[in-house]
């Protein structure tokens, strides 16, 4: 009987953690919206976005935490031209409640008054709460070479 019931109980756990069919889609989507976010300094929008205890890790070894993203944005301390994944480059994996968004990032505009241009690969790593996905954890490599 034991075996039995737990086994109905994984079976029902596992059940619950299968994604919706458009989490994928759902989370495309909203990181698509963050990057616009990001390039038209729309600290409302990442606020919104960003998990309680979001962090991100550069490729240089900076982290950035929630307060330090939307401050970024308030300050506008970059002006960006361009801000966004280049086009094909998108996958987005689902694993039940967390979601990974890889992506090649375009960055070209003014930073601290420096004009700044290269691409870069992140992951986003997004979560499932009561409140809808929320953007929990990016990592973002080194700006490539140019080509």
């Amino acid at each position: 009987m034991l075996p039995c019931l737990l086994g109905a109980l994984c079976t029902a756990g596992a059940a619950l953690a299968a994604p919706a069919p458009d989490d994928a889609a759902t989370v495309a989507a909203l990181d698509t919206r963050f990057q616009a976010a990001v390039k038209a300094n729309d600290a409302d929008t990442i606020d919104a976005i960003l998990a309680d205890d979001h962090i991100l890790v550069t490729g240089r070894g900076h982290t950035f935490n929630r307060d330090d993203e939307i401050s970024d944005a308030r300050q506008k301390s970059t002006v960006y031209e361009h801000q966004e994944e280049e086009a094909g480059t998108q996958k987005v994996r689902v694993y039940g409640d967390t979601a990974v968004v890889t992506a090649l990032l375009w960055i070209k505009g003014v930073r601290d008054g420096k004009p700044i241009d290269y691409r870069l690969w992140f992951s986003d790593m997004y979560v499932r709460t009561p409140k809808g996905w929320k953007y929990a954890f990016g990592m973002a490599s080194l700006p490539l070479p140019k080509a």
